[in-house]
């Protein structure tokens, strides 16, 4: 998915460092409908009864256009947009930890609830890639720099990030020296 230009999609966005590709941001937008162009792993008959045994469904194709994986499988921060049907399960499970990750910075999402908040993408290296303005619903992936600013009264947003979080916040952060 990642290998994608950030201009073939109409909701959700790439920040990529201009020296490698490498991909620092994902923005989403609250109006995300393009499942198919980040189809799950359903490409064997092995894959195939596995869905049709985990999620009580007929039909795995489904899948397909319900189930958007936006990360890269590598990435320490999984992010996958579901939209099913009503009445759709899922059996109970947990998701299995195979390994650390091997990544210099821990990824982070910001999504907002109320309000608008403009986040500023940057490499680790202070490139600036850009800024994305979040409206409720909307959120971003960071798998590097960033800062925020916020536009309105009663702004509100969530921060997901990978733990463990360090004894104080000056050892959570690395300034890159650049104006926010």
């Amino acid at each position: 998915m990642m290998n994608e230009t950030e201009n073939s999609f109409r909701t959700v966005r790439f920040y990529k460092a201009p020296d490698d590709g490498r991909v620092v941001g994902i923005f989403i937008s609250s109006d995300f409908d393009e499942y198919e162009k980040f189809p799950p792993f359903v490409k064997t008959e092995e894959e195939r009864e596995h869905i049709l045994k985990a999620y009580e469904t007929k039909d795995p194709a489904l899948e397909i256009s319900s189930k958007a994986h936006i990360t890269d499988d590598e990435w320490p921060l999984q992010v996958i947009l579901i939209s099913r049907e009503v009445g759709s399960k899922t059996k109970p499970h947990y998701h299995r930890n195979i390994r650390a990750p091997d990544v210099k910075t821990r990824h982070e999402i910001i999504m907002c609830q109320s309000g608008l908040k403009k986040v500023g993408v940057y490499t680790w290296d202070g490139k600036h890639l850009g800024d994305a303005i979040l409206k409720p619903g909307d959120l971003i992936i960071l798998a590097e720099g960033h800062s925020t600013e916020v536009l309105e009264k009663n702004t509100k947003t969530i921060e997901i990030k990978q733990g463990p979080f360090p004894v104080t916040d000056a050892a959570d952060k690395e300034e890159l020296g650049v104006p926010p």
